[in-house]
């Protein structure tokens, strides 16, 4: 099987690239069925929205945004006066996240990283729990970066899932990467994967359509 650290120059691929610097799509990922999941890259390339800010008036001690894309929540956290990290393995992400005002390292999360066992909150939005497309080990990992009592706010499906797939990203237009592990998982399953770690829910909330869930080890 793939492994997370595998699949990380999938999202390395022209067709992400050159959406996250045009900031704008289409952009897809595409499962071998053909079926097509939207990726959001005008919304990831403006300002925080009231949905972001939501969870990030949440946010305790440092900050680590685990797959930060274009930055805007590593920004905004910044202009609020936070000490916040981003992390993506692509350039072109890390590039645009310190172009907007931002820290970012162009790592998986899965590296080594800095601060690991010292971060107060870590983030999983936008889809990202998803990484590695295995949702117990992305959340066993991110409890070796927080302390006991650290926080991580994680974005869910909105429905009621649990789906590991095989997917690429892919412009609509013939561009295409290759496969890569990815997972889609509603607050029920996340939960679920959260407690053999040691994560214990803390608040679930929704705003503008999308579904948070906080966490405290």
């Amino acid at each position: 099987m793939t492994t997370a650290r595998e699949a990380a120059p999938a999202w390395c691929t022209d067709p992400y690239a050159d959406a996250v610097r045009n900031e704008r799509g289409p952009l897809f990922l595409r499962r071998a069925d053909g079926w097509l999941l939207p990726l959001e890259v005008e919304r990831w390339c403006a300002v925080a929205d009231a949905a972001d800010l939501s969870a990030l008036r949440r946010c305790e001690g440092a900050v680590l945004d685990i797959g930060c894309g274009p930055g805007r929540l590593v920004a905004a956290l910044a202009a609020a006066g936070h000490r916040a990290l981003g992390i993506d393995v692509s350039e072109a992400a890390v590039a645009r996240t310190v172009r907007v005002g931002g820290a970012a390292l162009q790592r998986s999360v899965f590296d080594s990283l800095p601060g690991e066992g010292r971060w107060g909150t870590a983030l999983l939005l936008d889809g990202n729990i998803g990484i590695g497309g295995d949702p117990g080990a992305l959340l066993s990992r991110v409890a070796e970066l927080t302390p006991s009592g650290g926080l991580l706010i994680a974005e869910t499906a909105p429905l009621d899932m649990d789906e590991r797939v095989e997917v690429r990203v892919d412009d609509g237009q013939g561009a295409a990467g290759s496969l890569f592990p990815w997972a889609r998982v509603g607050t029920r399953a996340l939960l679920r994967y959260a407690r053999p770690p040691g994560w214990l829910p803390v608040a679930q909330w929704s705003e503008g359509g999308r579904s948070f869930v906080s966490l405290r080890r």
